[in-house]
């Protein structure tokens, strides 16, 4: 393999590995480091932050020691780590060798970029590639758990990086800082949005699920689609092509930002519906900003017409071991300032990465605007890409643009098939005499150890024929990047109602054995709480003439208060909603029994159907001592066996009754 094609396959993988490791590392911080929501959102953020900030040593340490013996090293220990990772799913160690692969993965950028002044290739081939992966293994299996396509896809990447890693770099120019800056940024970009195959499923789910809400709604609702995922293809595909093509020159350099900007500001509206022209306007626009920043690299950082030259390593000798004068002839850089220049880039586009991921996720906690913080990061990669003029004269890239873009969306094309499921429900014999309610909040899929085990949750709710949900992510990079309802849905063969409450990902869902229809959503007051909350109704058809009006809801009042108005609101909407049929209401309410807020649904004529089994408390699920998720249900449902089956595989323990219904 040529130099050219070596240096850009392991860059690529090397990508891959570092995706890996920050899909480990960033839900570890919010579930293992901090414990049930008791950790102060700030902490988490501090915590988080400073390993980023204590990467911006490693360029200093690169000039001492040398830039191949630290990126060895650093390589090395990604590849450890990461695979270690496979083999604890869970618990404080898990964090902590997270935290080490995230460390050592920012240490081998920041050397990788020493050497390396065209980096588009390798980070747009990596991006891809990753998402690539994370489609293959349904978003789940990538980084989480030691089954053996974990271990398979791992350890092929893990050998592949660190047998590209022996080699020394090809010599290296005085360009680059500007395709390093934009790293970070893109890697952002990419996983909240543009090459997210959770975020491509959910989009489509709600522009062409199976079931349709009504165009009133204030809210819109996502239900299960035909091949989720597919979207993510075009995107793939899109993003490659956009980032290997010839550099665009005049007017043409405009249209890419503008798309990625463009897309940006549609995931800052946070409308389901716009989801997917979202994802699809920043996968092209993000490609094109990374291919325009590269074509400027080619000019050198003074403007003049780059000469490659082999950069120093070390005392005075280069990353192929050969002398190396003091100045790049015809750029007039010193190439040891230069490949400092492109280690601090790498590393400073990733401290863009975390600031602006601490600060859209800890909105949520926090309270603050958030919509503007893609819109942000968008437009500061749109003008890195548009601040100086491609370098004139023909541009090849190592890889050919089309067959290449060609041969990734096919395979994400089929991978996205052959992971999906068509979750579909029918009418039995007759509607049943009994039906089993469960009411789970899932915690975006982790339990109290860290562990991220949607098998866990589908046996925590087997048995149940109309499972509410609550806590329900589908696709927040913070959390890894699963779509937690997805693969829940999937083990119970259940298809799904999933409806937005804090972001279009992020919500409560109704599943059901049986047909649902006549989704309705809306939203309830905020009254000061951070994190938004609505109320979702659908309604189960058993077939002739017996129906059941469902609502899910997650109560979020202020700390310390009861959620008296949520509450109140819930049950307005519930009874107006079931028009006279019997109903459901179920969810973590985060009220007890003998609280004002839970009087607000006895007062609405509801019952207790977990009454006869009180006291039932549900949180913490090791230690439960409060008694938060609750099942309310017209008198005309009969209830029996409720229980709370105990289970970590959330930080709240799930509630089940069986309803006897009326007759049609």
């Amino acid at each position: 393999m040529r130099y050219r094609h070596l240096s850009t396959v392991t860059l690529a993988l090397g990508v891959v590995l570092l995706v890996d490791v920050l899909r480990v590392f960033l839900p570890a911080v919010i579930t293992i480091f901090g414990q049930a929501a008791s950790t102060p959102a700030e902490l988490l953020g501090a915590f988080a932050f400073g390993w980023f900030l204590l990467a911006l040593a490693a360029p200093a340490l690169i000039r001492r020691v040398g830039a191949r013996p630290v990126t060895l090293v650093a390589a090395v220990l990604l590849v450890v780590a990461r695979l270690a990772v496979n083999g604890q799913p869970g618990g404080r160690l898990q964090l902590w060798l997270a935290t080490a692969g995230l460390l050592a993965g920012l240490v081998w950028l920041a050397g990788v970029a020493a050497g390396t002044d065209r980096p588009v290739p390798g980070l747009a081939l990596g991006l891809a590639v990753g998402a690539v992966l994370h489609t293959v293994l349904d978003t789940y299996r990538s980084a989480f758990f030691g089954d053996w396509p974990a271990w398979l896809a791992a350890v092929g990447v893990a050998g592949l990086f660190l047998a590209g890693q022996a080699r020394p770099a090809p010599p290296a120019g005085a360009g680059g800082v500007r395709s390093w800056l934009l790293a970070g940024p893109a890697l952002l970009l990419a996983g909240m949005v543009a090459l997210s195959p959770a975020v491509a499923r959910t989009a489509t789910s709600y522009q062409f699920g199976l079931l349709r809400s009504d165009p009133a709604d204030e809210v819109g609702v996502a239900t299960v689609p035909l091949f989720g995922p597919a979207p993510l293809a075009v995107a793939v595909g899109g993003f490659l092509l956009a980032a290997l093509a010839p550099p665009r020159r005049g007017a043409w350099r405009w249209p890419g930002p503008v798309a990625l900007v463009g897309g940006a500001v549609l995931v800052a509206l946070g409308r389901g519906e716009l989801l997917l022209p979202a994802v699809l306007l920043t996968a092209v626009g993000l490609g094109a900003c990374l291919a325009s920043a590269g074509a400027a690299d080619g000019r050198g950082d003074d403007g003049a017409d780059e000469a490659r030259t082999p950069v120093p390593d070390g005392a005075g000798r280069a990353a192929g071991s050969t002398p190396a004068p003091a100045l790049a002839a015809g750029d007039g850089q010193d190439p040891v300032r230069a490949a400092g220049r492109r280690g601090y880039a790498a590393v400073a586009g990733m401290l863009v990465f975390a600031v602006a991921a601490v600060a859209y996720y800890s909105a949520y906690d926090l309270g603050h605007p958030n919509a503007g913080v893609p819109v942000a990061v968008a437009v500061l990669v749109a003008a890195v890409a548009l601040a100086r003029r491609p370098a004139p004269g023909p541009a090849r890239s190592p890889l050919p643009p089309v067959w290449t873009a060609a041969t990734a969306a096919a395979v994400t094309l089929l991978a996205a098939v052959a992971s999906d499921e068509l979750l579909s429900a029918t009418n039995r014999d007759g509607p049943p005499e009994t039906v089993r309610v469960a009411a789970y909040n899932v915690r975006m899929g982790f339990g109290m150890d860290g562990r991220f085990d949607p098998d866990a949750l589908a046996r925590a709710v087997a048995g149940a024929d109309v499972v509410a949900l609550s806590e329900v992510d589908r696709g927040w990079l913070l959390n890894g990047g699963h779509d937690t309802l997805d693969l829940l849905a999937e083990r119970l063969d259940m298809p799904y109602v999933f409806a937005p409450a804090a972001d279009p990902l992020w919500g409560d869902a109704v599943l059901s054995r049986w047909p649902l229809d006549a989704a309705r959503t809306r939203p309830l007051p905020a009254v000061g709480a951070p994190t938004g909350a609505q109320a979702l109704g659908v309604t189960v058809n058993f077939s002739e003439g017996v129906r059941l009006a469902v609502v899910a809801t997650h109560l979020q009042p202020p700390p310390g208060e009861d959620p008296v108005v949520q509450a109140r609101a819930v049950a307005d909407f519930a009874v107006r909603y079931a028009a006279g049929r019997p109903l459901v209401v179920a969810g973590d309410l985060n009220t007890e029994p003998g609280d004002p807020a839970f009087a607000e649904f006895t007062r609405a004529g509801l019952v207790d159907a977990l009454a006869a089994a009180r006291p039932l408390p549900t949180s913490p699920a090791d230690a439960p001592r409060q008694q938060i998720d609750h099942v309310f249900v017209t008198p005309g449902l009969a209830a029996a066996d409720a229980a709370a089956p105990p289970g970590t595989a959330s930080d709240h323990l799930p509630v089940a009754v069986t309803l006897t219904l009326p007759p049609a």
